[in-house]
């Protein structure tokens, strides 16, 4: 008798015994099967055109090196694809639950609003239920200590962490855990049914560097659902939502790759200039009407500003009138020989100018000296020779500082208002007046023309300087009668003012010729002018 008999079954079988009854199972579904799916590959000799293609065919083997394919025998080598198409999902009645996109990667237990359901609010069937009161004093208070504890927590961690030192964590109190072994017998467990076992947690150096790598960078969680789109039903769209829909295509003022011609009227459309309506705004009527009120305004200004100049002009001719009639009256007074009261103060005039010259030299004085005062050091004397003119210097007898290679000009010789006639005394035929003024004409340029310098010939003629310039070398054979040889000329031949009296006989004549009665007024300014040239 076999004593397997008398024992119960095995609870669990063995791995050989698992083969075996595999083996059975297959050999049963072998045998009642009409057609055999299993396809093996053709013998070897005859594998002409056969190109493996599913696991099949390359049986338990791996691949075949006569067949010039790429060959993956159980999908060793070959890519895996990835695909995130998610299996399709159906609800107690039979629907498609289209919300399991939405679930995409979330946990089981978050809440995901995906139906129209989730939209409405939940009717209050009862209000005493209990998930609908408020948690009592002590449920409030259990749940603030956790709170604090799980931040004190974290508190703790994070400054341990930043500590360059810290203590040594504290360790969990031991647990106690009952083990019941699956193998019961003398043989296994020393003949005890249950074990007590003691877990104490690993004391932890804190000293000792990471094991692992911690700064690994996870990848971000899904992010929360999208929001749900609900969908009213379809239903048919009329003829006029359809126009209304229609949108014009973009078309561009600037740009053209494709070179249509594109009409106006689809050009406009597209721009969207019918569908607005133009608004002109009020302030431009108020703009307008300003700058209407302003040019008018501008206008009468400039028109009284005209009236005022015309008028002060009148005013200026009529004085220029009132002047010139009282200046030819004086003129005939004079020729007639009637004394006007002007002439009265002749010398109270004479006195007026010198007044006026003296003044205007003071106001000049008390302008440099307040300039002196202000900035001395900007208005000195060497400044205002720097400032003169070329002609200034020269007039002023300054030795010139400027450098020699600047080209220098004369400014009396620019903008001459005086023509041909300079020389001719205004077409006066008996005046004899080639020179307005004398060239040079002091007394030292005269001598210094006749007479040379004593330093610059003493080394051309040494010692002969002496008698040269004692030799009488002009001294004619036959002397004029009556000739005074005791005054000495030292400078150009000077001739006496009017030896004749010929300029006090013409004047004499253009008064008798104006007037029977002679004038007693004095040369005419012309004539004054004539014999000052004539004596230089």
């Amino acid at each position: 008798v076999c004593v397997s008999s008398f024992l119960p079954a095995p609870t669990q079988l063995s791995q050989d015994q698992l083969e075996a009854e595999e083996r059975l199972r297959a050999q049963k579904s072998y045998s009642t099967a009409l057609v055999s799916s299993r396809r093996e590959p053709p013998p070897y000799g005859h594998r002409k055109g056969w190109v493996p293609r599913s696991l099949e065919d390359f049986g338990d083997g791996g691949a075949f090196p006569e067949i010039h394919v790429a060959q993956f025998p159980l999908e060793m080598g070959r890519k895996r694809r990835t695909n995130n198409a998610l299996a399709v999902q159906v609800d107690a009645e039979g629907k498609i639950k289209y919300d399991a996109i939405a679930r995409q990667g979330q946990g089981k237990d978050k809440v995901v609003f995906s139906k129209y359901t989730d939209l409405l609010p939940k009717e209050v069937l009862n209000q005493d239920a209990p998930e609908l009161q408020k948690p009592d004093e002590e449920s409030v208070q259990e749940l603030t200590e956790k709170t604090r504890a799980a931040l004190d927590k974290q508190v703790s961690q994070k400054i341990a962490a930043a500590m360059p030192v810290r203590a040594a964590d504290k360790q969990a109190p031991a647990q106690y855990i009952r083990y019941t072994p699956s193998q019961q017998g003398v043989a296994f467990n020393s003949g005890a049914k249950q074990r007590v076992i003691r877990m104490v947690e690993m004391q932890k150096d804190p000293m000792e560097p990471p094991r692992f790598k911690i700064n690994k960078k996870i990848p971000r969680g899904p992010p929360s659902p999208p929001a749900p789109v609900m969908h009213s039903p379809s239903r048919k769209m009329t003829v006029k939502e359809q126009q209304e829909w229609k949108i014009p295509p973009c078309i561009s003022n600037w740009k053209n790759a494709k070179g249509y011609t594109i009409p106006l009227d689809k050009r406009l459309a597209a721009d969207g200039r019918g569908l607005q309506t133009v608004h002109i705004n009020e302030n431009f009527a108020k703009l307008a009407e300003a700058l209407y009120i302003a040019d008018r305004k501008a206008r009468e200004a400039v028109e009284m500003r005209a009236q005022v100049e015309k008028k002060m002009a009148q005013k200026e001719k009529e004085k220029k009138e009132e002047k010139l009639r009282e200046l030819a009256q004086m003129a005939r007074d004079r020729r007639a020989g009637i004394k006007s009261h002007g002439d009265k103060g002749g010398e109270d005039g004479e006195a007026r100018e010198r007044d006026e010259i003296r003044h205007d030299r003071r106001k000049e004085r008390q302008h440099d000296r307040n300039i002196s005062r202000a900035a001395p050091d900007k208005r000195s004397k060497l400044q205002r020779d720097q400032d003169r003119d070329i002609s200034e210097l020269i007039a002023l007898g300054v030795p010139n500082p400027r450098s020699a290679s600047e080209a220098q000009y004369d400014q009396r010789l620019f903008n001459q208002s005086k023509g041909m006639d300079s020389g001719f005394a205004g077409g006066e035929d008996d005046t004899y007046n080639v020179y307005d003024q004398p060239f040079r004409g002091g007394r030292d340029m005269a001598s210094n023309i006749y007479r040379p310098s004593k330093n610059i010939e003493k080394d051309a003629y040494a010692d002969d300087f002496d008698t040269l310039m004692q030799t009488n070398r002009f001294v004619p054979d036959k002397e004029f009668s009556g000739a005074d040889h005791g005054q000495r000329r030292e400078g150009p031949v000077q001739f006496e003012e009017d030896p004749f009296g010929l300029d006090k006989f013409l004047e004499e004549a253009k008064q008798h010729g104006g007037s029977k009665r002679p004038s007693t007024s004095g040369r005419s300014k012309d004539d004054y002018h004539d014999k000052k040239r004539r004596k230089e």
